[in-house]
């Protein structure tokens, strides 16, 4: 019983944390809204209760870290727009007592910018840059809940500008006997140390609390994920005036409000992403998402391709996982994303690596 105790405290915090995180304004540190992992970039970008020992899911839900990814390292690496490339090095170690950690590096590299000054002349290059260092615990309270939190320590650097943040992630999550999983994970509770630049107001990070729920199924080699993103916040219309959320008027050409029902329906699904994994043998999982909200946003009206769908696969070579995938965020193309996953223990008591 003291252990449920523990748990719904877990929960009681994390519901509570939104009331101090909205302080407005403009949003430091956003690339820890990427996701680095192909795994999560192609199940829709947010992150998601599946317990099979993955470390790159316990990365961004660390009541996953656990002793079933001990020693296991992933390399993450994700090919974005315009030069900048973005990726993670996550490692797990778990002791007996205390529990298990996990160490990662997260980086976004935006590539060179040419210094010019007003009339165009060009003068030499300058770089930009942001990178957290986080050290994450887990710990299965009985067969049911585990709890987690994730700190990290957060350093942006613009040319000659640059900030320091402290952040941290916490979740819960239970487990029934029929194989639903349920997390709840508050992301990005912290605040920014120093400013870019002095007597700067600081920014709000970009805080979500999110419920995520999975299942597999047993006779079927399918498993679906859904996850309810920012439960802190109910309105998270974005409004462009060149892609209103109601449409546009064909014939004055102005934009169109959205009214009951279709008004209600549109905020709700902004909250929702959708994926599912389709199991190929014990080597192969075929992965698919979808993320209205992004879809909403980035796509253009009259053509809006893919915007918002996902996709991956997983493969397994010797003792190695190898995944790939690639998420549509507008016409002009799809990041690539592209990690390794392995256990250093099945090189010493040559364990079979299974998704």
């Amino acid at each position: 019983m003291k252990y449920k105790n523990i748990f719904f405290l877990i929960v009681y915090v994390v519901a509570v944390v939104p009331a101090f995180a909205q302080l407005g304004g403009r949003y430091a540190y956003t690339f820890l809204e990427q996701p680095v992992s192909p795994r999560i970039a192609a199940l829709g970008g947010s992150p998601v209760a599946i317990s099979d020992n993955d470390i790159n899911v316990a990365f961004l839900n660390p009541s996953f870290i656990s002793p079933g990814i001990n020693n296991s390292l992933a390399f993450n690496y994700v090919n974005f727009f315009a030069g900048s490339n973005f990726g993670s090095f996550n490692y797990s170690h778990s002791f007996d007592k205390v529990g298990s950690f996990m160490a990662s590096i997260q980086f976004m590299d935006y590539g060179k910018f040419d210094y010019a000054d007003e009339a165009g002349n060009l003068g030499g290059t300058f770089g930009a840059s942001d990178m957290a260092f986080n050290i994450g615990w887990g710990r299965q309270l009985d067969s049911s809940f585990s709890i987690g939190a994730t700190a990290k320590l957060i350093y942006s650097y613009y040319e000659g500008y640059n900030s320091f943040g402290m952040a941290f992630d916490v979740a819960g999550t239970y487990k029934s006997k029929t194989g639903w999983t349920m997390s709840l994970i508050a992301s990005n509770i912290g605040l920014q140390i120093t400013t870019y630049s002095p007597g700067e107001k600081r920014s709000p990070l970009p805080f979500n609390l999110s419920y995520a729920i999975s299942k597999r199924l047993e006779h079927v080699p399918f498993r679906f994920s859904f996850i309810y993103n920012h439960i802190e916040k109910w309105d998270l219309t974005y409004f462009d005036p060149a892609n209103p959320a109601g449409g546009i008027d064909p014939i004055t050409g102005e934009p169109l409000e959205q009214k009951g029902l279709a008004k209600f329906g549109d905020q709700f699904m902004r909250h929702l992403v959708f994926g599912a994994e389709v199991y190929i043998g014990k080597n192969i999982v075929l992965r698919g998402g979808y993320n209205y909200r992004r879809r909403k946003e980035l796509s253009i009206v009259d053509k809006p391709g893919m915007v918002g769908f996902s996709w991956g696969i997983g493969v397994r070579i010797y003792k190695f996982k190898i995944n790939y995938s690639r998420a549509t965020y507008h016409l002009i193309g799809s990041p690539n994303y592209i990690s390794l996953v392995f256990d250093l223990d099945t090189f010493t008591n040559d364990e079979t690596v299974r998704f």
